[in-house]
């Protein structure tokens, strides 16, 4: 009984606390929306220190989906491919030797990813970037002539890196949470083991895989310190990935806090609330995925 009311009064203040976080951010964003030129949603500019105050959320709305979406195309494969490595083809010992390493990775501070990406992948990614120009540049994604360097592209890989962990970690433990008769009767079929990871593994596992993408997607439109030192913080909507520009509204919001007025600070809170309902979108799908899916499997 007292850890049930206990459970139950930890849960009720959590709820009570996102709402809390909720109430106090509409309440200080209503007044720097109020008193913007622009419309607040269309607007692709920031311009809050300026007579005519204007600022607007498209720009960086759209750079924070689109780090985001590359992020996640370019790290789901690899740590779906990592997951089924540890838990189907890995000798055991290596495996947890290998899954300790991983969770590590989850703990390491934003800002050491985002120095690391600074530092020691800027160079790389700008031959990278000059590649893909010369060999696939009639590509509008791909046609910019440079200058190379903080763009699009090396902050999705950052970001890439930075979710990889956590997308890897849940997915392994859904893989491992299928049931060994459903593995054994489709080898007894006569299935090689990635016939049978491809027929009863993957397939009993979707929903968790699918839960544990979007997790890492809430991570990654979130990011704030990594993106705000290796994006070019370019306020434009535009599909180039390797020339300089990109902006998210986390990054948006390290890089002008400090040194904002008070109008400044309301509509930066502003953008903090669209993210904030962003983030919670997202997180609540990956939550009802993952009940659907436990509903399934106790009616089942």
């Amino acid at each position: 009984m007292l850890f049930r009311s206990t459970a139950t009064f930890a849960g009720s203040m959590v709820l009570i606390i996102i709402a809390a976080i909720a109430v106090f951010l509409v309440v200080k964003a209503i007044p720097a929306i109020q008193d913007d030129n622009e419309n607040f949603l269309t607007y692709k500019e920031w311009f809050t220190d300026s007579d005519t105050k204007k600022f607007g959320i498209a720009a960086t709305a759209f750079g924070t989906v689109l780090t985001a979406a590359l992020a996640l195309l370019m790290a789901v494969p690899v740590a779906l491919g990592i997951a089924l490595c540890l838990s189907h083809y890995a000798h055991r010992r290596v495996a947890t030797s290998l899954s300790f390493v991983i969770d590590l990775l989850a703990a390491v501070p934003s800002v050491v990813f985002g120095l690391w990406g600074r530092d020691y992948f800027y160079e790389p990614v700008t031959n990278l970037s000059k590649w893909l120009h010369d060999t696939v540049g009639w590509l509008p994604i791909f046609g910019s002539e440079g200058p190379y360097g903080k763009s699009v592209l090396l902050g999705s890989i950052v970001l890439a890196i930075m979710i990889l962990p956590i997308v890897t970690s849940l997915s392994r433990e859904v893989f491992l949470q299928t049931p060994r008769e459903n593995q054994e009767a489709a080898l007894a079929l006569g299935s090689t083991k990635w016939e049978m990871i491809r027929t009863a593994v993957i397939p009993y596992g979707k929903a968790g895989i699918i839960a544990s993408v979007m997790l890492g997607l809430g991570r990654a439109l979130g990011e704030t310190i990594a993106l705000a030192l290796t994006l070019g913080s370019v306020f434009a909507i535009n599909w180039d990935f390797i020339g300089p520009g990109g902006i998210t509204i986390a990054s948006n919001i390290a890089n002008r806090f400090g040194e904002a007025d008070e109008f400044g600070r309301g509509a930066l809170i502003a953008s903090g609330l669209v993210l904030f309902a962003i983030t919670l979108v997202v997180n609540m799908a990956a939550r009802a995925i993952v009940y659907r899916r436990r509903e399934f499997v106790g009616s089942a």
